[in-house]
C-alpha cells in the first residue's frame, strides 16, 4: 500500500479534488486488482503511488473553430494584408504604365491586377477557414473514442465551414471576373 504525501505547496481547496480522484482510483483498483475498465490510462502522482486519469478538455479544438470562424469572416470582409496588397498593386500598375498608355491597359495595371490581388488574398484566408474548420469537425474520427465533441465546438466549425465555403466562391468568382468584372473600355 502507498503512503500518502501532502503538496506543501497547495491549499486545501487544490489538494481536495485530487485527494477524491486518488481516493476513487484506489478504490476500483482494490475491487478489480487493476485500472477500473474503460478508464484511460492513468499517470502515477509524484510520491503518492495513486493514478490519475487525464482527459482531453478540447480546448485546443475549441480554438481551432473559433479561428476557422474569424478567417472566414476575414476571406468576406477584406484583411491588411489584402488591402495592403491591392495598394502595392496600384502602386506597381501606376509605375508601369505611362500618360499615354490606352485606358484598357490604365484601367487593367491599375486597377485590374489590384482587384486580383485582393481576391486572392481572400481566397487563401478562405481556404485556410475551410481547412481549419474541417479539421476541427474531423478530429473527433480520429480522438478519443466515446467522448463527444462539445455542440459550440460543431457550430462554431460548422460557421467556420461555411463563412469559408462562401468567401472561397467570392474569391474565385472575382478573381476570374466573372464577378464584378472590370470595366470595357470600348
Amino acid at each position: 500500500m502507498a503512503t500518502k504525501t501532502v503538496d506543501v505547496t497547495k491549499t486545501d481547496d487544490e489538494q481536495a479534488p485530487e485527494e477524491e480522484v486518488a481516493a476513487a482510483a484506489a478504490e476500483a483498483e482494490t475491487e478489480t486488482g487493476t485500472e477500473a475498465e474503460g478508464a484511460e490510462p492513468a499517470e502515477e502522482r509524484e510520491g503518492s503511488g495513486a493514478p490519475v486519469a487525464k482527459a482531453p478538455s478540447g480546448v485546443g479544438q475549441g480554438a481551432a473553430a473559433v479561428v476557422s470562424a474569424a478567417l472566414g469572416v476575414v476571406s468576406l470582409s477584406g484583411g491588411w494584408i489584402g488591402t495592403v496588397a491591392a495598394a502595392r498593386e496600384t502602386l506597381v500598375g501606376q509605375l508601369r504604365t505611362s500618360s499615354g498608355a490606352s485606358v484598357a491597359k490604365q484601367i487593367k495595371e491599375v486597377y485590374g491586377d489590384a482587384w486580383h490581388a485582393t481576391a486572392l488574398w481572400a481566397g487563401l484566408f478562405a481556404l485556410t477557414a475551410l481547412i481549419t474548420g474541417v479539421a476541427v469537425l474531423a478530429r473527433p474520427a480520429f480522438g478519443a473514442p466515446g467522448r463527444p465533441q462539445a455542440v459550440w465546438i460543431k457550430s462554431v466549425a460548422w460557421a467556420g465551414v461555411a463563412l469559408g465555403a462562401i468567401g472561397l466562391l467570392l474569391a474565385v468568382l472575382t478573381y476570374s471576373d466573372a464577378l464584378l468584372a472590370l470595366p470595357s473600355t470600348g
